[in-house]
C-alpha cells in the first residue's frame, strides 16, 4: 500500500538561503539511506516564494515513521526548527490496489 506525504512548509523571512540546504539534505538521504522511500521531491512557486511543498511516497505508514525516527530527519528537525513559520501536514494511502 503507498503512503503519500504532503508537507507545506512556510519559511521566515530571510531563511530560506539557509532553508534550502537542509532541506535539500534531507531529501536526498532519505532517498538514499530508507529503502521504502519511493519519492521525495521538493517544490516550491516563484508566486509564493516563502513556501516549500514536499510530496514523499513511502511503501506504508510504518516507512513513514521509521523515516521520522531517522538520524537525517531529526538532524533536519533541529537545524530548521527556528527556520520556519509554519509546517502543515496532510497524509494519505492508496486506496486502489
Amino acid at each position: 500500500m503507498t503512503y503519500a506525504v504532503c508537507v507545506t512548509f512556510v519559511v521566515k523571512e530571510g531563511a530560506m538561503q539557509d532553508f534550502l540546504p537542509l532541506m535539500r539534505r534531507n531529501a536526498s538521504m532519505s532517498l538514499s539511506s530508507e529503502p521504502a522511500c519511493k519519492q521525495f521531491d521538493v517544490l516550491t512557486d516563484p508566486s509564493r516564494p516563502s513556501e516549500i511543498f514536499l510530496y514523499e511516497l513511502y511503501d506504508d505508514r510504518a516507512a513513514f515513521d521509521f523515516h521520522l525516527k531517522s538520524d537525517h530527519f531529526r538532524q533536519f528537525e533541529a537545524e530548521a526548527k527556528d527556520m520556519i513559520a509554519t509546517k502543515t501536514v496532510a497524509t494519505y494511502r492508496s486506496v486502489v490496489q
